[in-house]
């Protein structure tokens, strides 16, 4: 079986093996040229994904099922018109090209299951894609959604929300959490954690409800986020994942009214999602029924407990009845593996790429500039035709500074700026992430809000004017030039002011391959913070 790699481009173009190249001696002389070559299907067969025959073949590039090279070189050209299509607000759908082999041919017994990896290509396969896991039986990672048993609504509304083909974290995660295994999962930012909780969570719940009652609907999946921006954004893919099946939400944050949340709950949902804070101040003034809730996911869970919300996080989940824990960040800490192992048992552990490093789409350029000259700085890179590319997301230390700066970049450079930090009201931050969103506007300034999980789809650049407190925040940030692998830029503002940062942060740029500024290197902080070299101990005892 083709194997993928991760340069995730298109080639619809055919070469000699397209005709003969099949796996197994018993596969068919030679490959149907096109559909009316192909036989109509009978019943319980597999047919085409593009004109409805017999789907004799499995497209390598696809997994669809095709009955013929015409339908083939059909089905490629829509995967290749929905991938340049981004503009919708959506993720863009990922491709994972396979090698010469045009088709698997379906085994000869006639059944419609695709053949299988063995244990030498699911090992070749994760060593290729960088997908970690731990000990013990695991399921293979999956080639395409289609091989899940999903409900086929669920796979309409996947191909809808343009995921063609599943990334390197929903290939293993899916399947990992469809066992109801409890999992700590951790992927570069934008490389599609939240489908991955949220495709097994609505499949296990749509077929929860045909199995039981729905007169008496109590919430079966609690999903808690660090900001409100994030429990938006989740709830509204939740939303658009599990649109026609019996599938409903409920927002749990504040800025909105809690009458009206509690109300949707009552009504009957199947997920929850929430901060932790507001969530807690609902459970407590308030009943809620969570007896039946069998998933309980923390989103973005390391920067949870930076913010003090482990307490509150475990006493949510006390209320819970022995749930599968589903936990995701970017970067994962001792903390978090110890949090983890408290709340269950065998938790399965995926981790895609170097763990704890930036995604190598991104392009790392630092810059040694004192504080008086940062805004100067700021501004000459704004105004550069060569170095400035938006929609750009600029980070600052304060929500003061976000509304000084964003008004700064407007009065001298005449782009058109907003800022967004905790302190503004949910409406006038759900105004200005769709401004930005649309495009309506070039920059936006923020704090950390917008550092955790939020897709700022269309980003290829970021700006840390101000260095946050930590090197993990800092990966976060930078991680929104990024999304689905695709190539991006992260500019960063340093001085000696940030000189708590300086060992970490020369770590990064060096995994990275990223310049690392004369004065940083330098820098006493820098020298002083790493053990010195064999020959230099040598020396030092020697004297």
């Amino acid at each position: 079986m083709g194997l993928p790699n991760t340069d995730y481009k298109f080639d619809t173009s055919l070469s000699a093996s397209d005709m003969d190249q099949f796996r197994g001696s018993d596969a068919a002389s030679e490959v149907k040229k096109t559909s009316k070559e192909q036989r109509e299907a009978i019943s319980g067969e597999p047919i085409c994904a593009v004109c409805g025959r017999y789907g004799e073949y499995i497209c390598d590039e696809t997994d669809d099922d095709i009955c013929s090279l015409e339908c083939k070189l059909t089905l490629l050209d829509r995967v290749a018109i929905a991938n340049s299509q981004c503009s919708s607000g959506l993720p863009p759908p990922q491709k994972i090209a396979a090698n010469d082999e045009c088709f698997y041919v379906r085994e000869s017994d006639g059944k419609s299951g695709y053949i299988s990896l063995n244990n030498d290509q699911t090992e070749l396969l994760r060593k290729k894609l960088e997908i970690h896991v731990n000990e013990g039986f695991l399921p293979d990672p999956i080639l395409s959604f289609s091989s899940c048993n999903l409900p086929q609504k669920l796979l309409q509304n996947i191909e809808t929300a343009g995921y063609a083909m599943p990334t390197p974290v929903q290939m293993q995660a899916i399947p990992v959490a469809l066992t109801g295994k409890s999992l700590l999962a951790s992927a570069d930012t934008g490389s599609g954690k939240t489908a991955s909780y949220l495709v097994p969570i609505i499949s296990r719940c749509a077929g929860f409800r045909l199995q039981h009652s729905t007169d008496d609907r109590k919430p079966l999946v609690m999903i808690l986020t660090p900001t409100r921006e994030l429990c938006i954004q989740v709830e509204d893919q939740a939303k658009l994942l599990g649109k026609g099946l019996p599938f409903k939400t409920a927002l749990v944050v504040g800025g909105d009214a809690m009458a009206g949340q509690l109300y949707r709950i009552k009504q009957g949902v199947e997920l929850i999602v929430g901060t932790p804070g507001r969530l807690i101040d609902l459970l407590t003034k308030h009943e809620v029924e969570l007896d039946e809730v069998m998933t309980f996911v923390l989103d973005e869970v390391d920067c949870m407990l930076q913010r003090g919300f482990k307490d509150q996080v475990m006493q949510i989940f006390r209320a819970l009845f022995q749930p599968q824990v589903l936990m995701y960040s970017a970067t994962v800490t001792q903390d978090v593996e110890k949090m983890a192992k408290s709340m269950a048992r065998n938790v399965v552990r995926v981790s895609i790429g170097e763990p704890n490093r930036p995604s190598k789409a991104i392009k790392q350029l630092t810059i040694w500039v004192e504080s008086k000259h940062k805004k100067q700085k700021l501004f000459d890179i704004l105004t550069s035709k060569k170095h400035f590319m938006p929609p750009a997301v600029v980070y600052v230390g304060s929500r003061l500074g976000a509304d000084l700066l964003s008004n700064a970049i407007m009065v001298t450079t005449g782009l058109k700026v907003l800022s967004i930090h905790g302190e503004k009201s949910m409406k006038e931050r759900r105004e200005v992430m769709k401004s930005f969103l649309v495009g309506e506007i070039s920059v936006i300034v923020t704090t950390g809000i917008l550092g955790r999980g939020v897709d700022l789809l269309g980003v290829r650049q970021v700006i840390v004017f101000d260095m946050p407190c930590s090197i993990k925040e800092y990966i976060h940030q930078i991680g929104r030039a990024s999304q689905m692998g695709e190539d991006g830029m992260a500019i960063a503002f340093v001085n000696e002011e940030n000189k708590n940062l300086f060992p970490e942060l020369v770590e990064v740029l060096k995994s990275s391959g990223a310049v690392i500024p004369r004065e940083l290197a330098n820098s006493q902080y820098t020298v002083h913070s790493f053990p010195a070299s064999r020959g230099q101990r040598k020396r030092k005892y020697a004297s």
